[in-house]
């Protein structure tokens, strides 16, 4: 068993908190995914689950075993580095194996778990190359098979499609979820795209300072964000946050505009989200409100507007055919079933009835 248990981390430098007061539970065979910009503390809290950072404060378990004192190599853990760490001088077969050597592994069992680990990666047939021989995602593959051959207890994944193009990305995506699928093996894995939290996660940790903004399944973050940041990151484009008050019910932006109705009392300050999907574009008057087209981008799959809205501009995403100009007056209506209210002070997300 393999769950992997924070306990009050903290990791101090000086003045700078990099994790702060973190507890964390990721259940055993789950793909858990830390998400979050540079420096929100999200390699640091992987890096001290791998014995690569001391914690200033708080408790690391791995199973059964509280292993802040244990050294990196008696952790039962395999990393997955963003830049390979492959050894240029050393064939395909010689990376995949060399954990297994150091281990002093008997030789007929490190070349059955080398072809084993290469045909799940589907490299059976690359084996005596070198790495300048091949391709960034090959490369990729020889490492996550040089992890999967020592069948650790967890896999640690430090951004390993980031050095991708977009389009080996995706295929990449593919390939680790089927692998998570197969090995089931408990994997903590950084990031900072939330496409790649939102594919590969069974749940998703969002951090920003150092502290978890929200811990939940990819679709518990898309759909109920509990604060202005995580609706901010998550989603392409990000969720429309509109200024504005309530007035008898119903949202009025900062420009004096009444929107929508949305229940609750008044309240002087107030932020709307509504995601780009949850708009309706219609012909002009047929919509809740009129309004010009700042800007619009054809994807392939849809249409995304940019709206001047007051003196915000919002986007609403549309079918691929839909046909507007930049300057057309299009109708705008709001799915008053997919709306979410923040306090702007607190940033925090409002329920109904507070």
């Amino acid at each position: 068993m393999a769950e992997i248990k924070l306990e009050k981390l903290t990791k101090r430098w000086g003045d700078f908190i990099g994790v702060d007061n973190q507890t964390i539970h990721i259940h055993d065979k789950e793909f858990f995914v830390l998400l979050g910009p540079s420096g929100c503390g999200k390699t640091t809290t992987m890096r001290m689950i791998a014995g690569l950072e001391e914690p200033t404060d708080g408790e690391i378990w791995i199973g059964d075993r509280m292993v802040n004192d244990e050294l990196p190599k008696d952790r039962d853990v395999a990393m997955v580095f963003q830049n390979y760490g492959l050894y240029p001088h050393m064939t395909v077969y010689d990376n995949i194996a060399y954990p297994l050597k150091v281990r002093k592994t008997p030789p007929q069992e490190i070349e059955t778990r080398v072809a084993k680990a290469a045909e799940q990666v589907e490299l059976t047939e690359f084996l005596d190359r070198k790495p300048k021989a091949m391709s960034g995602g090959q490369r990729q593959r020889v490492a996550l098979a040089r992890a999967i051959v020592r069948t650790p207890l967890v896999f640690l994944m430090d951004e390993p499609l980031s050095n991708l193009d977009a389009k080996l990305r995706v295929t990449m995506r593919a390939e680790l979820k089927h692998l998570s699928h197969e090995l089931k093996i408990t994997t903590v894995y950084v990031t900072h795209d939330q496409i790649e939290a939102m594919t590969l996660a069974d749940r998703i940790a969002v951090m920003n300072h150092g502290v978890v903004q929200q811990l939940g399944t990819p679709d518990e973050i898309y759909n109920n964000p509990e604060n202005i940041f995580v609706a901010s990151f998550i989603g392409s484009p990000a969720m429309n946050l509109i200024q504005g008050s309530l007035l008898d019910g119903w949202f009025v932006t900062t420009g004096g505009t009444k929107l929508t109705r949305v229940g609750g009392g008044d309240k002087e300050r107030v932020v709307l989200g509504v995601r780009a999907e949850d708009f309706i574009i219609t012909d002009a008057g047929q919509g809740d409100i009129d309004v010009p087209v700042y800007a619009t981008e054809n994807t392939g799959e849809s249409v995304l507007l940019t709206i001047q809205f007051g003196k915000q501009r919002v986007s609403a995403k549309g079918d691929r055919h839909l046909d507007k100009k930049i300057d057309d007056i299009v109708g705008l209506k709001v799915k008053p079933e997919h709306l979410y209210l923040f306090d702007p002070v607190t940033e925090k997300r409002i329920r109904p009835g507070q």
